[in-house]
């Protein structure tokens, strides 16, 4: 089935550009090109595409940058591209709030089942194993609250900001609460793909959702970190409406 969410990609590799574009056409999405980082930032809040695939390396404004700030007007999903080997610049943007990252050169179908991954994180579609879309909506341990149609979450009342990336993970570790969930797993679940023994991003993911969740960093208490096997989400250490930090 043809997709036809909207693509913003800030590119300013020209042929890459429009290589990429004429791909993602054939497979029914509409995508604009945008060369410079600055005018895409303003293109991004302006236009709230569906996805942002964006490089690192742009003219008028890093990619790092503009996802940084993007962030603060701009809640969907960004996939960001990148030339180099080593992992500081992915982990650096999966900390500013990027959802994924693709390494070039850029192989066609790697990035059309990325997109395609995350996109469905996005649009909140799990599978319940029989191929069909996970019915439950909402899920509620003491103070924190998590809703999947808004991909939304609260704790003790107050909104948590969370990327589209964060929220599948938190919310697969809630579904599956009390229940030890190892990185590879979580990795394919939210990215969609099998897991390589080297990405961190779960990891980093987790990291984040725990600073925003008010969990000790040094103690995790509420995900907790259960060594050799993965990360555990507590259920029942939501009912104290205290931030964890003094604990």
């Amino acid at each position: 089935m043809p997709d036809s969410s909207r693509i913003l990609l800030v590119e300013d590799d020209v042929r890459l550009a429009e290589l990429i574009k004429a791909y993602l056409a054939k497979q029914g999405f509409l995508v604009a090109i945008e060369g410079r980082g600055d005018i895409g930032l303003t293109r991004i809040i302006a236009e709230q595409p569906d996805l942002v695939i964006l490089d690192l390396m742009l003219p008028g404004m890093d990619g790092l940058t503009v996802c940084r700030k993007a962030r603060q007007d701009y809640a969907g999903p960004v996939l960001m591209l990148t030339a180099r080997e080593d992992d500081t610049d992915q982990v650096v943007g999966l900390e500013l709030g990027a959802d994924d990252y693709v390494k070039k050169p850029v192989e066609p179908r790697v990035l059309l089942a990325r997109i395609r991954a995350i996109l469905r994180r996005f649009g909140i579609m799990q599978d319940n194993g029989k191929g069909e879309p996970d019915k439950l909506e909402e899920l509620a341990f003491g103070a924190l609250h998590l809703n999947q149609a808004s991909q939304t979450a609260t704790l003790c009342g107050l909104p948590v900001d969370l990327t589209s990336n964060e929220f599948a993970l938190l919310w697969i570790l809630a579904q599956n609460g009390g229940r030890t969930m190892d990185r590879e797993t979580l990795f394919q679940l939210t990215r969609g793909i099998g897991y390589d023994g080297l990405d961190r991003s779960v990891d980093i993911a987790i990291s984040r959702l725990r600073k925003k969740l008010g969990d000790n960093t040094a103690k995790p208490w509420r995900i907790k970190t259960i060594w050799g096997q993965g990360y555990l989400f507590v259920k029942d250490a939501w009912d104290d409406a205290s931030t964890g930090y003094d604990r």
